[in-house]
């Protein structure tokens, strides 16, 4: 999508590339930078800037990114800004959300933010338990993204708009759908593991069938199995948590 993404860009202005912000370290999202960045440059001359966090800069490591494909300007910190284009640039590290390496940017001036994976209008979330994601922590950078939002006005144009990992244009009542989605079917199989069900039994009573419909991929990691299993190792590892910190048994 590289040359698309361009195209797209220069259409909407002649104006030099300066930065490219990798919300993850996922290989649709960045199997463009080096294109894209070598089609830009810095005010000193330099290829234009990557920059993500820390985390998304080490899982790309291990995934031998090459060099010229990964981030060189990362942070560590929970937030990073700066300004741009008479813009305040606000970067979000999601913490452990999707993954350990998520971040949002949220454009101040412009009221835009982008989610990256941590938000889809097509697809369930994406909680990779392996590489740092937690239940918890997506709900977490959700509820992030609802409180840097405004809302539009009833049967009015306004308010913030999202764009999510993919899937179409969004404003805030739609990350509330998927918040509260993703809530319901975690306390769904929260209960479930509670009364002691496997993993098998959780999958044939279908706790995500409501939802199907909508956010359902027919395979991979955002099928309906997928997104179950997640969230049922997830509140296995958490009971597990709260019963040793409890002294249960």
């Amino acid at each position: 999508m590289a040359d698309k993404v361009l195209a797209e860009v220069r259409r909407l202005s002649d104006g030099p590339i300066r930065w490219v912000v990798n919300t993850t370290f996922r290989p649709d999202h960045i199997g463009g930078n080096e294109a894209i960045a070598f089609a830009g440059k810095t005010v000193n001359g330099n290829v234009a800037a990557v920059v993500a966090h820390e985390n998304a800069n080490a899982r790309m490591i291990a995934a031998k990114v090459p060099d010229k494909g990964r981030p060189y300007n990362t942070f560590f910190e929970d937030s990073r800004d700066f300004p741009f284009n008479n813009e305040p640039v606000m970067l979000y590290h999601g913490g452990a959300a999707s993954t350990d390496a998520d971040t949002m940017v949220f454009f101040r001036r412009s009221d835009v933010i982008v989610a990256g994976e941590l938000f889809s209008t097509t697809t369930y979330p994406v909680i990779d338990l392996a590489n740092g994601g937690s239940v918890a922590g997506l709900v977490a950078a959700l509820n992030r993204i609802l409180e840097l939002a405004v809302p539009s006005k009833y049967l009015e144009d306004g308010g913030t708009y999202i764009i999510p990992g993919h899937g179409r244009i969004s404003d805030e009542s739609d990350v509330v759908e998927f918040r509260d989605m993703v809530v319901i079917v975690a306390a769904r199989i929260k209960d479930m593991v509670e009364r002691g069900m496997t993993l098998e039994q959780v999958k044939a009573a279908r706790p995500a069938l409501d939802y199907d419909g909508r956010y359902a991929a027919s395979s991979g990691p955002t099928s309906t199995a997928a997104f179950v299993e997640s969230l049922y190792n997830d509140a296995v590892a958490v009971t597990k948590t709260t019963r040793t910190a409890g002294g249960g048994r």
